[in-house]
């Protein structure tokens, strides 16, 4: 791998986990000294973070992590549920529905909070089998950009474990319709999942205002 995407991976991570917050400054010689790479891949790698809109360019030597705003996390599901909910039509009519019978079962097994982990990996099976099904290059690019931003707000719901407990209702649902070969059923649950995660988010979101 070369050191501009191990730089860019890193960023990455720690942009979406938190651990960089909103805000913080990105100093090209501290945090080349600290990833182990020279200033240049550095450099790479804080472009391709810009063009991901994860930080912003505020002079040509001082870059700092994109804030995260209501306005912006309602902007990221409307074109989510633009996306998703066409996908999930889609996937519908292609897809492998024992695939997705086998989804809706492994959602019904998981167990809260233990299973929280398993749970998010288990949603980008779910993510990638509808992607597979689809087959749109072009649409499962769009869904790759909406996902690297969906990672970082998605964490502000994560310790509320009654949206949690519903949210694995909602999957296995998607799942079960995309099983079924209903592809309104699948975008409507779809709908109303994305409608229910965004309430929840912008919720911890004004929580956590003074």
């Amino acid at each position: 791998m070369r050191a501009s995407d191990r730089a860019y991976a890193a960023l990455l991570d720690e942009i979406q986990s938190g651990a960089l917050a909103p805000g913080t400054v990105l100093a090209e010689v501290d945090q080349a000294a600290r990833l182990g790479v020279s200033r240049t891949p550095l450099r790479e790698a804080l472009q391709q973070l810009a063009l991901d809109g994860l930080v912003v360019q505020q002079s040509p030597r001082v870059t700092v992590v994109s804030a995260v705003e209501a306005d912006d996390i309602r902007s990221l599901f409307e074109t989510r549920r633009a996306l998703e909910e066409a996908a999930a039509r889609l996937a519908a009519q292609r897809g492998d529905a024992q695939a997705f019978a086998e989804l809706a079962g492994a959602f019904s097994a998981v167990e809260l909070p233990a299973d929280t982990d398993a749970y998010y990996a288990l949603i980008e099976r779910l993510d990638r089998a509808i992607d597979e099904a689809v087959a749109n290059g072009y649409m499962a690019a769009a869904l790759r950009t909406v996902r690297t931003h969906l990672v970082r707000v998605r964490r502000m719901a994560r310790d509320k474990p009654e949206r949690l407990d519903a949210s694995v209702g909602e999957h296995r649902l998607i799942a079960e319709a995309l099983a079924a070969r209903d592809g309104e059923l699948a975008a409507h649950a779809t709908h109303v999942h994305l409608h229910n995660a965004l309430t929840s988010i912008l919720e911890s979101l004004n929580e956590g205002q003074p």
